[in-house]
């Protein structure tokens, strides 16, 4: 993953009322946090800013900000946009600590649903996580995970040992096998028997489970 350089100018103040002043000259207000520092206000160029949120994958994007000569590796947390005209207003970066390894919840994308088995059948995609959260090096944050649905049936579950991790990203769920998603049955697919129906049952009770203990 290539890191991009943002040229960025200091804050000394924070507050409303300078972020504000800060929006009048045409620049974002930022903040950069983390790593036992002390925050770090600054300003960003609205044109620059708003070049690289178009080209996508922004928050999954690690970034050198250079403030006044001293380089900051980070990560953007959040970004607030206003609620009319829909342009940032504000952008929080999160700094990389020093051995590398950041946490950053990564989307899990479902293939093949048009010849999934138990879709076919009539029956229902639980996800219990549109996300999965990890910890991985943040020079290698996965654009996402993927879920192959091929042979998935209905009272089928789909735990995190079936997807496939690239190396040095581990789940900072580490005391079981979560559940990312059930295959249950719809009413009438389960009006054939009670085999897959009680099958689709128990798969839904974890599934509350896992909610429940996250």
């Amino acid at each position: 993953m290539a890191i991009v350089e943002i040229e960025a100018t200091a804050r000394p103040r924070a507050g409303k009322g300078a972020a504000r002043a800060v929006r009048r000259e045409g620049k974002i207000p930022a903040v950069i946090y983390g790593d036992k520092k002390d925050p770090l206000t600054i300003a960003l160029d609205r044109p620059t800013l708003t070049k690289l949120l178009n080209k996508g994958g922004f928050l999954s994007s690690v970034f050198d900000i250079k403030v006044d000569g001293s380089s900051n590796r980070v990560l953007p947390r959040d970004i607030q946009f206003d609620p009319v005209k829909d342009l940032p207003i504000h952008v929080d970066f999160q700094r990389i600590p020093g051995d590398g390894t950041i946490r950053v919840s990564v989307p899990v994308n479902f293939l093949n649903e048009e010849i999934c088995p138990g879709l076919k059948r009539g029956g229902v995609l639980n996800i219990v996580r549109h996300e999965v959260e990890v910890n991985c090096p943040a020079e290698s944050i996965p654009e996402n995970f993927e879920v192959d649905l091929a042979e998935v049936d209905i009272g089928d579950s789909i735990h995190i040992s079936a997807i496939k991790l690239p190396n040095g990203v581990t789940p900072t769920i580490t005391d079981r096998d979560f559940t990312v998603a059930t295959l249950a049955g719809s009413s009438s697919s389960r009006s054939g028997g009670g085999d897959d129906e009680e099958a689709v049952e128990g798969e839904e009770a974890a599934a509350v489970e896992e909610k429940k203990e996250d």
